[in-house]
């Protein structure tokens, strides 16, 4: 699609990427329950079956799965914590239309990030966090985890820039939002945590090259948009006119529902035919074996995504708890081919470079 004016007929998922998951998922899951369990990680038995049903540790087991088991443990705590901060401080809550308020108690649980070993305030879903830290600290090397630190800051940071939003009742348009959404996801700090689960740690030169912080950004963007899409059936259920990519679209060309679904995916899936060009070229020069599986798992990661979405209760429960009867499986209709052959860069600027010469 050449232009955001003509909505395109397209209800598959480009992704040509094997579903893969960790052997040990339900070992990894029912270790984190436990865990948090102990730590005491919820405040009542309502929001501990609302967290189960995130479904946390299969999320992250499709992520990574060739991960060490206690990488991938460290990892799996954190998107289970993650989820519950997303739902507590984020997207409801006191927090979630006073920025300013939110600025200084995101400030508060990333220095208790950055220095896990002494409490900084004596907030429990803090002091839990510090937990996953230390154990972070005794796992990853001090460039892996320090590369999560400043993921989990852009984090906040893009969180922060969303709740202003919010609580000026803006909808924004879609160059900010695409910057915007890239961060506040939670997908940068879920990426990094794929290093520290695999183990080994890339080379800088590597790691900071253009093509492979562009391939990163195009994943955590593709995961974003496919969870819009997924998501936004349940703010619709919910009356939400939250900021997502589908109203984003409504809001800006003054189109319908259908319509903006079909142009998001069809700007998805342009970006997912740009990274599996890179990936392809970048896999033609020599890297090393930690980059190597890292690239992989930038694939696991966008196919697993959808894999998860499709089924957790988070998105298709009204209460978002695991029914007491286990629903059949719902599969995804895949297709190899995108909605949009558009070679040419989206007309976004801050994401223009991905599409240069890397």
């Amino acid at each position: 699609m050449t232009s955001l004016d003509h909505p395109v007929e397209h209800r598959l998922f480009f992704c040509p990427q094997a579903s893969a998951i960790h052997p040990h998922a339900a070992e990894a899951e029912r270790d984190a329950i436990a865990w948090m369990d102990h730590i005491g990680l919820w405040a009542d038995d309502r929001q501990r079956r609302r967290l189960i049903g995130t479904n946390s540790a299969e999320f992250f087991s499709r992520f990574a799965p060739n991960a060490d088991d206690d990488g991938l443990q460290v990892a799996v705590r954190w998107v289970y914590w993650g989820f519950l901060f997303d739902d507590l401080r984020c997207d409801a809550g006191e927090f979630s239309t006073r920025p300013h308020e939110f600025l200084r108690m995101a400030g508060e649980t990333q220095r208790a990030l950055e220095t896990p070993w002494h409490a900084v305030v004596g907030d429990p879903l803090v002091l839990a966090f510090q937990d996953i830290a230390r154990s972070m600290r005794e796992r990853a090397t001090p460039v892996q985890a320090q590369r999560f630190v400043r993921a989990h800051r852009s984090w906040l940071y893009a969180v922060a820039w969303q709740t202003a939003n919010r609580a000026q009742g803006r909808m924004p348009g879609l160059d900010e939002y695409t910057i915007m959404r890239s961060n506040a996801a939670g997908g940068e700090p879920t990426i990094a945590l794929l290093e520290i689960a695999n183990g080994a740690e890339i080379p800088g030169a590597e790691m900071d090259s253009p093509p492979i912080r562009a391939l990163t950004e195009m994943t955590i963007l593709i995961a974003s948009w496919d969870n819009d899409l997924h998501s936004h059936v349940k703010e619709r259920r919910e009356s939400e006119a939250e900021q997502n990519i589908v109203n984003v679209l409504m809001h800006q060309y003054g189109v319908g529902e259908s319509t903006a679904v079909d142009q998001a995916r069809a700007l998805r899936d342009r970006v997912m035919a740009r990274f599996l060009r890179l990936r392809d070229t970048v896999l033609t020069r020599p890297c090393s074996p930690a980059l190597r599986e890292y690239l992989a798992c930038l694939g696991h990661a966008i196919r697993g995504n959808i894999d998860w979405a499709l089924n957790v209760p988070r998105y298709t429960a009204a209460d978002g708890s695991r029914p007491a009867v286990p629903l059949p499986r719902a599969e995804a209709a895949w297709t190899s081919d995108p909605c949009d052959i558009t070679e040419e860069p989206l007309p976004i600027p801050a994401i223009t470079w991905w599409w240069d010469e890397l």
